[in-house]
């Protein structure tokens, strides 16, 4: 497998982002944030931003966005109709084509820097036919094993395809795979790395940043919610320093950008009675920082999890790793086949318990629901006011009680269902 294919289409259309920087951001996990944070800051530094972020949560132009704004869906229609002229006889995956319409309706645009976010891999991920002027690698872990292998070595190695000879590399992650920095010696990548090119510190009011050549101090947290967005910034700011010839950011740029991002979905806490949270942590890795998230929130009498996820999952892990603070799961079916199914999420659930595998509340309860929106509304209208409910898992779930607006919860009162 190789990406010729998509390269050939994109010759054929002629793609290309000219002397526009392209910033091209894989990893495990704080892809979408990272990729959220660069928007912002240059959206405030006054630069025109196009941004390829994906899966979306709801409505599918989410992941084009230009100016800090979805690009209307029927703008794309004619960049769909490129794409299947110019790949002629040639057959493309959903993948491919989407990813080669959304970047061909970005060129469209005047653009002063454009944001790529990689799919699951980065060798063969589609959006690695375009080559990035900084690319930037966050947190490694394990998931997609059987594309990217079996450990992390495997997976820094699939991600570390994104590099290009004499260009930056961001690594963000603070133990990355020694695979990461053996690609970017044989490459000849400028490698920037956590803890020796770049350093952040702070204390429980601000926090400052040190780079090669650059500093900021006395900055406040970013809005982004959750205990690696530090890490995630860090690595932000450090884009900004190796592009700064090119794109020069102001102080005042990184305060107000990292100050008003926003993400949708990442450790979003909604306030109400009961409290809200919507995370789409489906890893290991994430879960496992979720649940530091929430255990820092403070105390709340019970919570309750409404859960869907992907049957490819490694859904002991997930579970064991936040099992400990849910009082009520609510797992619910998702509309899609590869995902696993409301009752054997329960299934699963029990056999961890049985085995000693996972450690919950004695007197955890379960139900099956046949969509997340269902499992949020039977959670709202069992829960007390001074309770917390979270949504977590598959895109698909946290998408599944979006697609009508913010559910906005209040005592005595539960989302409606269309």
């Amino acid at each position: 497998m190789t990406l010729a294919r998509v390269a050939q289409v994109r010759e054929a259309l002629g793609l290309s982002f000219g002397e526009t920087p392209v910033v091209m951001v894989a990893g495990t996990n704080g892809k979408g944030s990272t990729c959220a944070m660069l928007e912002s800051v240059a959206l405030q530094a006054g630069y025109r931003v196009g941004l390829y972020i994906k899966p979306h949560l709801v409505h599918f132009q989410e992941r084009c966005r230009v100016d800090g704004r979805p690009v209307d869906a029927a703008s794309l229609l004619p960049h769909f109709a490129a794409v299947d002229a110019a790949r002629g006889d040639l057959a493309l995956t959903y993948f491919e084509f989407t990813t080669l319409a959304i970047l061909h309706r970005l060129a469209a645009e005047p653009l002063d820097l454009v944001i790529l976010e990689v799919g699951l891999g980065g060798r063969l991920d589609a959006v690695n036919v375009i080559d990035a002027d900084c690319s930037v690698i966050t947190s490694i872990d394990l998931d997609h094993t059987e594309y990217l292998g079996p450990d992390r070595e495997s997976v820094g190695r699939e991600k570390a395809h994104i590099m290009r000879p004499g260009k930056p590399v961001v690594v963000s992650d603070p133990m990355p795979p020694a695979s990461i920095a053996a690609h970017a010696e044989a490459v000849g990548a400028d490698l920037r790395q956590l803890g020796r090119d770049f350093t952040y510190s702070g204390d429980r009011q601000q926090w400052q940043w040190a780079g090669r050549n650059r500093r900021y101090s006395g900055m406040s947290y970013p809005a982004l919610r959750g205990v690696n967005q530090l890490l995630n910034a860090a690595g932000v700011l450090a884009v900004f320093e190796a592009l700064y010839e090119r794109l020069p950011i102001s102080a005042q740029a990184v305060r107000a950008g990292l100050a008003l991002v926003e993400l949708p979905g990442r450790f979003q806490v909604v306030p109400g009675s009961p409290m809200l949270v919507l995370d789409v942590a489906h890893n290991p890795h994430a879960v496992a920082a979720l649940a530091q998230n929430l255990d820092q929130m403070g105390f709340y009498p019970r919570t309750r999890a409404v859960f869907g996820a992907m049957a490819d999952k490694d859904l002991a892990n997930i579970l064991s790793r936040i099992a400990p603070l849910i009082d009520h799961w609510h797992f619910c079916d998702l509309p899609i086949p590869r995902a696993a199914t409301a009752q054997a999420l329960v299934q699963r659930f029990e056999e961890g318990r049985a085995q000693g595998l996972l450690k919950s509340p004695a007197d955890v309860g379960t139900s099956v629901h046949p969509d997340p929106a269902t499992a949020l509304a039977a959670a709202a209208s069992q829960a007390d006011p001074a309770d917390r409910i979270l949504v977590f898992g598959s895109f698909y779930t946290v998408g599944g009680v979006l697609k009508h607006g913010l559910p906005r919860l209040g005592a005595g009162v539960v989302p409606e269902l269309p």
